[in-house]
């Protein structure tokens, strides 16, 4: 028997989810996050699952990973010391940055705080030019004394980032070597190992990410793996922001690949979902404890964006230029807003009702946890409603104070606003429930679809229970909930492949392009990858290359990646790529000029060690079975304060209908049917929500 497990660490519990390969059978467990010691909390969550599932370590055939330490140290400003190693006079590129501006009205607005304050950041003597040739040799008399500048700053990290070192990187691997030997217990890290790609703030503050977050995954990975591997348990991988697994001395060679590795398992797995169920276009939804993440899946598959800002404002508009660090790594393009479980509701000073930005986490959490919060929150409002068991959840394993959840309501939102508490609550619901439309809005029109073409896959601990509000805005006719939809990024972690990508700038022209030294960028860069499989033990039958370009106009700041077609490189293959690009922007952007050189300016070759495909599927109950649990009051937008009858998920056989209003609950979800609505389980063990005629 081989079990594949994934953990995923959210704002309020982490989640567990178990497949047996060899029935096809899937487990949950969650456990309360421990922000203090995410790694103890891992541990504890693996070990209740395994318990509860009598799974021993040598069944465990794969192990993966999302984490949140990268993501946080950059959203609290808590990374490490690092410094910063650049060209001479380019010393101020961090805080320089571009001209992009998230608001461009507002005349006082900050960039994020620097990485790198000026105080650790250095030159050295050297000039590589535009060519790619040595313009200015590198200062080697300048070394001691720069290493004994370092040395006086304490660091635990070394970035360095010499001008148009993607050309010609001979400066930054001399100085490299000198510093690692000079530091050999401290992570340096290369622009040209990093990213070796045009654009250098961009590579300068991927650079920088990286040695801020650095020594911090790479302690939590460190400890993690020591501690699984002690247990008996596989090597561990971690999810990548790009949708696949990596292990995890990857990450630690190059953190920034582990930004948005949570939300990533989730779309990975609403896209298989899309190819399970034949719904090939779905709008992902995935809403936690302390945030609310979209995004969309045309054809089966996913899309993945080079350009991404982490840090500052960056969380909440992710869509803006300018709000956060910029990091040149893949990353699946997704919208997220301060929207959760957890989310704090209050009134401001002008008398207008606020969700968030601030969340009670795991810690103290909402105020019916009964851990200390003192704060209404999202969770406290829904379970006012009616939408939750008054008395526990988790099937009883926690339970619930619903008379400190009514009186915080009365006290900080009723009151101030003049109205009763349901009134109250049902105004924060509407609040949330209008963020995370807009989310929603983001990924599809603004991007060009049409949200009513798509169906909405709805998961996360508190994902089914604003699907419906959220399909009804967005005029969606069908909401798909999958098995274990509050544990299901976590299953997500185990249903994608071993993947790395990898880069480098190639400046030319499709009409001058060298049909063979482009296919020696891409064999070099393959080798990588090859180098990367070796280390993971894939075998030679489960790898496989997928070769892409960064291609644009002649006169564009911008580019668009094309697929590049199997085989070796030839002249008709590089007009292949030229014809590919021209349609991919007139699909982008509604025209196209075929008498515009097309320029490539960056090859890309993504490594994939394939794992075995995963169906999720989730036993339902036997013909017959009633899962009736009984009744309770709730309180519905188009209708008011109603009965509703409550379902347990378990003992729904395929076929059956719940007509709203109606709440189905489960170990770690529930799905909210309102009028109007009705609720189907299928034979794999998905609930269809489907609007009545």
């Amino acid at each position: 028997m081989a079990w594949r497990i994934g953990v995923d660490i959210g704002g309020t519990f982490t989640d567990v989810a178990l497949v047996d390969d060899t029935t096809g059978r899937i487990g949950v467990a969650k456990a309360l996050t421990t922000p203090r010691d995410f790694a103890g909390g891992v541990l504890a969550a693996l070990d209740s699952a395994m318990r509860r599932y009598a799974v021993a370590a040598s069944d465990v055939g794969l192990l993966a990973h999302a984490t949140t330490v990268v993501t946080n140290a950059l959203l609290e400003e808590k990374g490490a010391r690092a410094v910063m190693v650049t060209t001479r006079g380019f010393r101020d590129v961090l805080e320089l940055r571009r001209s992009s501006r998230p608001d461009l009205y507002d005349l006082f607005q900050d960039a994020p705080a620097t990485l790198v304050p000026r105080h650790r950041r250095f030159e050295i003597t050297e000039r590589i030019g535009a060519d790619g040739k040595a313009v200015t040799p590198l200062a080697e008399g300048e070394i001691d004394s720069l290493i004994a500048a370092i040395r006086e700053t304490a660091p635990e990290a070394i970035a360095v980032s010499l001008l148009f070192s993607f050309l010609n990187a001979d400066h930054e691997r001399r100085l490299g070597a000198h510093l690692r030997r000079a530091f050999p217990d401290i992570p340096v890290y290369l622009s040209s190992e990093v990213l070796p790609e045009i654009r250098e703030f961009e590579r300068a503050s991927t650079t920088a990410v990286c040695a801020y977050v650095g020594p911090i995954l790479a302690s939590y990975l460190k400890r993690l793996e020591d501690a699984t591997q002690g247990l008996g348990l596989p090597r561990l991988y971690v999810m990548g922001s790009n949708g696949g697994v990596f292990e995890a001395s990857e990450g630690i060679a190059m953190p920034a690949i582990a930004v948005e590795s949570g939300p990533a398992a989730g779309v990975v797995g609403a896209a298989l979902v899309a190819r399970q169920t034949g719904r090939l276009d779905l709008l992902s939804f995935d809403m936690g404890g302390t945030t609310a993440k979209a995004s969309l899946i045309r054809n089966g598959e996913y899309e993945t964006t080079p350009e991404y800002e982490v840090g500052g404002g960056a969380s909440a508009n992710r869509f803006m230029n300018g709000t956060g660090h910029p990091i040149r790594v893949p990353v699946i393009d997704l919208a997220e807003v301060s929207a959760g479980g957890g989310s704090i509701a209050w009134v401001d000073r002008a008398g207008s009702l606020r969700v968030g930005p601030r969340s009670a986490g795991a810690e103290p959490g909402p105020v019916c946890y009964a851990r200390g919060g003192t704060e209404p929150t999202v969770t406290d409002c829904n379970l006012l409603l009616g939408y939750l068991d008054r008395n526990s959840l988790l099937s009883g394993d926690m339970q619930i104070d619903f008379a400190a959840a009514e009186r915080v309501i009365a006290e900080k939102l009723a009151r101030p606003l003049g109205v009763d508490v349901k009134t109250a609550a049902a105004a924060v619901i509407d609040i949330v429930n209008h963020a995370m439309a807009e989310a929603l809005k983001i990924v599809s029109v603004e991007r060009g679809h049409d949200p009513r073409e798509f169906s909405l896959v709805a998961f996360g601990g508190a994902g089914p229970m604003h699907a419906a509000a959220l399909a009804a805005e967005l005029q969606i006719k069908e909401i798909v909930c999958p098995p274990i939809p509050g544990a299901f990024s976590a299953l997500g972690l185990v249903g994608t492949d071993l993947k790395r990508d990898y880069v480098r700038t190639f400046y030319a022209t499709t009409a001058t392009a060298n049909p063979a030294a482009l296919e020696q960028g891409f064999s070099a860069l393959q080798s990588e990858g090859a180098a990367m499989l070796d280390r993971a033990g894939v075998a030679a039958e489960r790898r496989r290359f997928v070769r892409t370009v960064d291609a644009r106009y002649a006169r564009q700041s911008y580019e668009l990646s094309v697929a590049v077609p199997d085989g070796r490189l030839d002249a008709s293959a590089i007009m292949v790529i030229a014809d590919a690009f021209h349609e991919r922007h007139r699909q982008t952007y509604g025209h196209d000029n075929r008498t515009e050189p097309v320029q490539i300016v960056n090859i890309r070759v993504a490594a994939i060690g394939t794992i075995p495909p995963l169906r999720i599927r989730q036993e339902v109950a036997a013909p017959g079975t009633n899962p009736l649990k009984g009744e309770r009051r709730a309180w519905f937008r188009a209708s008011g304060e109603t009965t509703a009858r409550i379902f347990d998920r378990a003992r729904m056989a395929a076929g059956f209908e719940a007509v709203g209003p109606a709440v189905i609950e489960s170990l770690e979800s529930t799905i909210l049917v309102p009028p109007g609505w009705t609720a189907r389980m299928d034979t794999d063990g998905f609930v269809l929500l489907a609007r009545n005629p």
